[in-house]
């Protein structure tokens, strides 16, 4: 028996999925005949056609489409109607990335500069419009192919998981803006749960399983799976932050130190440093992210080694996959379907061991 790894499956969904998103990027730049323009202005067309692909041609892992794909096929779902909501995830994350870097005036995206990094604030804010659009453009295509009250019931879903990554998204920005030094764990997982837990994990996998007309108990089963294991993911996404250069894709280690974002590392510090450490990390942590030196975030990192606040989110991540599997095991159950149950378990043990 041939053994493969969680990355061999998410490439193998990926290349499923990508011919499928490019073809229907190409809707951005087809106009009907009505409202075609004229081809004196077909450059403006071409540059806003090659910023706005911009983003989806770097593609990424494919995570949440292919934990999407699998959880409908584990529950017997034939793949090919999966695949408009699996593009439609996987081009949310594209508009959401886009608007998250001008928001973080992120440096790097997938090893190459930042779209605004490129093309400014403006034509970037742009872009990720027009793919925020095409998202809901492909979703409503479901209607053609499924009854029409799952394309309802996955519609409906993909605003309110959404809705619930915005508001994390707006509860992050305020109390990083704020500047807050009181926040608990407590908060953070609030943060994590809707950023995370439910858009990355249990979102795609309510999805796939609503596909297969699942009931109200096995999404809500699957949803609390979900904030667990996002948590994990979460914290091993912030502790990679602090530890790895992903893979030769990033350029410098501590972005979250310089964005000034708050995680359960940084929360860990600022509960348990000395007076003296706890002056010099506020003093830093009060500088713009520009103002603050490559030497102070070190710094940080290493006062996060010494108070050992790397293994508290080392030991959080264990504790969260620890129960998360326990609800996979005893709740999860009507996953039944091989072999896309166990590439599931591949793909959430990648969650919590990968480096990049």
């Amino acid at each position: 028996m041939i053994k493969i790894d969680a990355v061999e499956v998410l490439d193998r969904y990926k290349n499923i999925l990508w011919p499928e998103i490019e073809k229907h990027l190409d809707l951005i730049k087809n106009y009907p005949t009505f409202c075609q323009i004229k081809p004196g202005y077909q450059p403006l067309l071409d540059f806003h056609f090659k910023m706005v692909s911009d983003y989806p041609k770097r593609k990424g892992k494919y995570l949440r489409p292919t934990l999407l794909m699998l959880t409908a096929q584990s529950l017997g779902v034939d793949l090919k109607n999966t695949l408009l909501t699996a593009e439609s995830m996987q081009i949310s994350e594209d508009w959401i990335l886009n608007h998250d870097d001008i928001e973080d005036q992120s440096e790097q995206r997938r090893g190459q500069p930042a779209l605004q990094k490129i093309y400014g604030n403006e034509l970037a804010l742009n872009a990720g419009d027009a793919l925020h659009l095409l998202m809901w453009q492909v979703l409503a295509k479901n209607y053609l192919i499924l009854d029409k009250n799952i394309a309802q019931k996955i519609e409906d879903e993909f605003f309110t998981m959404i809705n619930r990554t915005i508001l994390g998204q707006t509860i992050e920005i305020k109390w990083t803006q704020e500047n807050r030094f009181d926040l608990t764990e407590e908060d953070i997982l609030l943060i994590l749960e809707s950023k995370t837990g439910y858009y990355t994990i249990a979102g795609p996998m309510r999805l796939g399983a609503i596909l297969a007309s699942a009931n109200e108990f096995q999404l809500e089963s699957i949803y609390r799976f979900g904030v667990l294991l996002g948590r994990s993911f979460q914290i091993v996404d912030d502790l990679l932050d602090l530890t790895s250069n992903f893979a030769g894709q990033k350029k410098q280690k501590g972005n979250d130190i310089y964005e000034g974002k708050r995680t359960i590392m940084l929360i860990h510090l600022l509960n348990n440093a000395s007076p003296e450490d706890l002056s010099k990390l506020k003093e830093i942590l009060n500088k713009a992210g520009t103002k603050k030196s490559p030497e102070e975030v070190a710094w940080v990192i290493r006062k996060m080694e010494e108070y050992k606040s790397l293994d508290h989110g080392r030991e959080l991540v264990k504790q969260f996959a620890t129960e998360a599997n326990i609800i996979f095991d005893q709740e999860l159950t009507f996953f039944n379907k091989e072999p896309f149950n166990s590439e599931l378990k591949l793909i959430f043990d990648f969650i919590i061991t990968r480096d990049h």
